[in-house]
Order: structure tokens, then sequence, then C-alpha cells
């Protein structure tokens, strides 16, 4: 067995120093490097600590340790029982360690929370709601020292010490004229409700404020003309809440608002490997409500709402599985919605899953993914009333999009987003396949978009070319969208969209000799549509009087209508088994899509198997 002494010899860093300093002075070493001892060595001593333990045949317990904000007896000087709750989540994330459970009392969170610790698989850390508890973590601190300014108007002033985006002309990001006021970060909010920020005093109204960065000022207006002394006026002062970098961490039951994160940032933030969120709501951030950055992890059961930029954003979150959550109402400062904004956005993200969720009512699309991601689905969803796509796969790979209800999406007037306001927009992306989805009363229906584009790949350097091809869209019912049931999209000069047949003017190489996704062989000779290998199969379309069939080519080039299923097929050879049918269904408007016995019949193929949230699908009982 070793002896204490051997133990210290192999113990590095601050936990040797702390051991040394303990027994030759008996004092408490200095805070900074018991924080650095907890931080790094900590950990690794009691997993050491627990093997031995183990072996002497004693076994060591998880804690359950409580943080208590209200409680009159919480300290962080104290053990974090029950009857003893610490006061800060800070003080339970330098503790916890795998298998401890973090207990929170309902209260009023002010504080940016670091988990750096991580559990195991069988040990998570967990960090949940107490039973019954509201509990809310905010990015908002309250102001207080108001000032009426001298003037007529009920305008008061207060010091702020805040200065967010530095190296910016306009202080924002994106450093542009469209978002030198939207690109801000700061947040001002009275009894609950945030006013809208102006860039000068001039233009000061009641609900608004102003700030002055190089004096140091901040000047609201309340929109009932109050005293600001006399009221509820908090202003968000952290740019993140939340972040957890250790794996296998629970976060539950928790309650996220008014973070003044700067945009294409997350004001939680999961990095950890095997990180879990759960029935948590991430609401009124000033840019995205939360980043998912690390593997294997699950996001269940959460509300992301209101958030001034995105609902969430992953960035190489491989295997996410992102289930029965509501994604509404984001992108509420109006962020360039070509540029970054609308429900969400995944970046270079393997193997994701999105399932049983709803993306509602988001300025943007509902669903983005962006650069580079490979082999991600969406299954069972309802994307709804969304400003632009449903579904925007952009210069990305593989998506396996089945079972959903697509519909009401894509009428806002986006300057650029053509081609990109359908349910669903393959831009750019090979090897997709799209199955068993109600594409309905969309500004389109389903569109192909192509540009001459290129890509970063997972794990690669520099960017390879990309382009829609081997796409299979089948068994799907298309119908009652606006201005196509389909629509070809394709800006490219070499025609490479039309059949041989219909071929006028230059080419590229083909299929087998274009510059391919390895972005080693060159063009040698024409690229045809015959060639791409884009499959429609066994769809279902139906339009209504005044709605538009198919269209192939963009508006600004060479272009063809079609005023029916017969001649889409003859011309292009691309479709194979379609037909038209009305679906019957009870009543759209309150997305019952429900038909009769007579009229499933011949939609069964393509109709979502089981079940999508916020709808109503099968058979209407009663019926023949």
């Amino acid at each position: 067995m070793w002896t204490p002494c051997q133990i210290r010899e192999l113990e590095p860093g601050p936990a040797r120093l702390y051991t040394r300093w303990v027994m030759q002075t008996q004092e408490s070493l200095p805070e900074r490097l018991v924080l650095a001892f907890r931080q790094t060595m900590l950990p690794c001593c009691l997993a050491c600590a627990s093997v031995l333990l183990t072996s002497a045949g004693i076994s060591l317990r998880a804690a359950t340790y409580n943080v208590a904000q209200r409680d009159p007896k919480a300290s962080d000087d104290g053990p974090g029982t029950a009857e003893r709750p610490w006061k800060s989540l800070t003080k339970a994330a330098e503790t916890a360690g795998p298998g401890d459970i973090i207990l929170i009392r309902g209260g009023l969170y002010r504080e940016r929370v670091l988990v750096k610790t991580g559990g195991t698989a069988e040990k998570p850390i967990r960090f949940q709601a107490a039973p019954g508890a509201h509990v809310v973590l905010t990015g908002a601190d309250r102001l207080t020292g108001w000032q009426r300014v001298e003037r007529d108007s009920p305008v008061y002033r207060v010091h702020w010490p805040y200065r967010f985006i530095t190296g910016s002309r306009h202080n924002a990001h994106p450093d542009d004229l469209h978002h030198r006021l939207i690109g801000r970060c700061e947040q001002v909010a009275i009894e609950g409700y945030l006013l809208h920020q102006v860039l000068e005093t001039s233009q000061l109204a009641p609900g608004t404020f102003s700030v002055d960065l190089s004096n140091q000022v901040l000047q609201a207006w309340d929109p009932a003309n109050r005293d600001l002394s006399k009221v509820f006026v908090e202003a968000s002062a952290r740019q993140e809440i939340l972040r957890v970098e250790g794996s296998y961490v629970q976060v539950r039951g928790l309650r996220f608002r008014f973070a003044a994160n700067m945009a294409q940032h997350g004001a939680v933030v999961l990095a950890g490997a095997h990180d879990l969120l759960e029935d948590c709501v991430i609401e009124a951030m000033n840019a995205s409500g939360a980043t998912f950055a690390g593997q294997d992890q699950i996001v269940r059961r959460c509300v992301f709402r209101d958030n001034g930029q995105l609902g969430f954003g992953a960035n190489g979150a491989h295997r996410l599985l992102f289930t029965e959550c509501r994604v509404e109402n984001n992108n509420t400062k109006g962020f360039d919605r070509g540029w970054e904004a609308g429900g969400d956005k995944l970046v270079l993200c393997r193997d994701a899953i999105l399932e049983r969720s709803q993306f509602v009512r988001n300025r943007g699309n509902g669903i983005w993914f962006d650069i580079g991601n490979e082999h991600c689905t969406v299954r069972q969803c309802l994307i709804a009333d969304n400003e632009d796509a449903g579904i925007f796969h952009e210069i990305s790979f593989g998506l396996q999009a089945h079972d959903n209800v697509i519909v009401g999406n894509g009428f806002a007037e986006t300057p650029g987003a053509w081609g990109a306001q359908a349910g669903i927009a393959l831009s750019s992306s090979p090897d997709c396949v799209i199955e068993r989805n109600l594409i309905i009363g969309n500004r389109e229906g389903f569109n192909f978009r192509e540009q001459a584009r290129t890509t970063r790949r997972i794990g690669q350097r520099g960017e390879v070319p990309i382009w829609n091809h081997d796409e299979l869209i089948r068994h799907n019912l298309i119908a009652f969208n606006r201005d196509a049931q389909v629509w070809g999209w394709f800006d490219v000069k070499d025609n490479r969209h039309w059949p041989a047949a219909m071929r006028t003017g230059p080419g590229i190489g083909n299929a087998d000799n274009a510059p391919g996704n390895d972005g080693q062989k060159k063009p040698e000779k024409a690229l045809m549509l015959e060639d791409l290998r884009l499959r429609f199969e066994n769809n279902v379309y139906f339009a209504a009087p005044g709605q538009g069939w198919f269209e192939w080519g963009v508006r600004w080039g060479r272009h063809k209508s079609y005023a029916s299923l017969s001649g889409f097929q003859a011309d292009l050879a691309i479709d194979s088994g379609g037909c038209v049918t009305d679906p019957g269904f009870l009543d759209i408007v309150a997305r019952d899509y429900r038909t009769s016995r007579a009229a499933m019949a011949p939609l069964a193929e393509v109709y979502p198997q089981g079940p999508v949230p916020g709808v109503i699908l099968g058979v209407q009982p009663g019926t023949p």
C-alpha cells in the first residue's frame, strides 16, 4: 500500500503544492490556488481515492447539494445541505463531481455559470430544479440610481459601464449599416418587457432606450411615462448565462433569459460530449438562445422562443438528438434572414436528428442546415408559418427528411431568397432523400436551388465543389402551394438542368468527370439533366385554381412553366409514378389533415407514418 509521502510524490502541480503547504504551515492556501486545485486536480484525486477505497471495501456515494438563492440561511460558505444551502450556482458548479445532484430551489439567479467538471455515463452530474420550483437564470442585472434628464419628457439616465463588442465601427455584429442597431447587444426590460433600442437620444420615445458608450450613459423612457426610480428595471449585463464544458452534464427544468450575447453566440452553451438539456426554456436572448457544440448531446422537451437572432445554433454537434422541442418566434430583432436568422442553423454536423418537434413562426428559415452537414435527419416535425423556407438544406450532404408536416412557409419578401421560400429547398446539396412529407400551402412546395457553390467538409481543410445530384423525392403529398408545387431554380450558365433533347448553350463536365466532392476531377464533357439523377417517384400533387404546378429554371434565365403533371413528366423525364389527387383534408386551417377512408386509399404511401405534434392525422371517423 502506498504511503502518504508516496501519494504526494505522484500528485502533480496544484495538488502537490496544496499537500506540502498544509503539512508545512498548517495554513490555508490562497483562494486562487485552491480554486485551481479544485478545477484541475480534484477530480483526478477523487477518482484515485475512489479506486483505493473501493479496493479496501469502502464505497463512495454521490452527494445531493442544495442551492436556494432566496433562503436567508443560504451561503456559499456552508455545506450545501437542505438546511444550509448554497447561495449561488457558481459554488455548485465548482464543487460538483461525478454522480452529484444539484437541486435548485426557486429564485432569480443573476450569474454566469461555468461547469468545467464532467461526469460519466454511469454517474452524470445533474443540475435540476427542485420539485415545483420556478428557477430563472438571467443575464440581466437590476438598474438603480436613475436620474431624470432635464427636459420636458420623462427620460431618465443611469451609469452604463458595459461595452460588449469592441473593434467595431458600429459596436455591432455584423458590422454593417443594416445591423448597426440590430447587431448591438444591449437589452433593457421594465417589469419583464423589453424596450426598443434607438441609436440617438433625439430618437427617444415612450418604450425606448439609448446607450452612449463614450460617456457611459444609458437613457430610457418608460412606456407609461413612469419614474424609473420607482419601477423594476433591469438590463442585460452578461453575454453568457451557462457554459457547460464537462461531459455527461445534465441540466433540467430551468429557465434562461436576457443575455447580452452577440450574434452567432449562444447564451446557453453545451460544449461537452453526452450533455443533456431537458425541460428548459430559453427565451428573450439578444441573439441566439443556445449553442450546441459537443458530440452525442440530447435536447429534449425544451422551448426556444422570442430570441433576437436564432432559437439555437449547432456547430460540430455530431449525433445531436433534438426531440420533442418547440422553436418559435425567433429573430425578433430582425437580423438579415439571408445571413443567419430564424429558427436555427446547423453547421458541420454529422448524423444530427431533429424529431417530433415544432418549428413555427420564426422570422427566417424554420430549419437551416448550412455548410458541410452530413447525413442529418428531420422526422415527424411540424414546420409551419416560418417566413422563409420550412427546411433549407444548403451546401450540405445527404439530408433525410421524412414523415413531416410542412405548411405555410416562405411568404416573406426576403431579398435574394429566390428558391429558398419553399416547404423544402435543397440548395446545392446532393444525396438527399425526401419522403412521406405533407408539403401543404407554402409559397412553393419543393424546390431545387442551384448556384456555383463550394463548401467545407468535416475534418478537412479547404473547400470542395458541391451541387444538387442523386436526389430522391418520393411518396410525398405536395399540394395547395401558391406559386408552384415543384420549382427547379437553377441559376447556372451551363444549362445542366435541361435534358439532352432540350439542350442549348455551353456545358461543363458530366457527373462522372465534373469536379467531384473531392475537388480533384476536371470537366471533360457536357453535364445534362440525365447526369444529375434527380428522381421524383410516386408523389401525389394537387393545386387549387390560381395556384402554380411545375416551374423549371430561374425567372431571369431560360424558364418553362408546366400547367400539368403530364407536361412536366414528358419534357424532363424526372418524375415517375406521380399522380394528381385532391387529398380532401377535413380542415386545413385547423391543421386537421384527416381524410375519408376512400380518399386515404391513394394517399396511403405518401402519408406520414407516426404522430406529428400540433396536427391531426389519420382517417376521419365514420367515413366510407
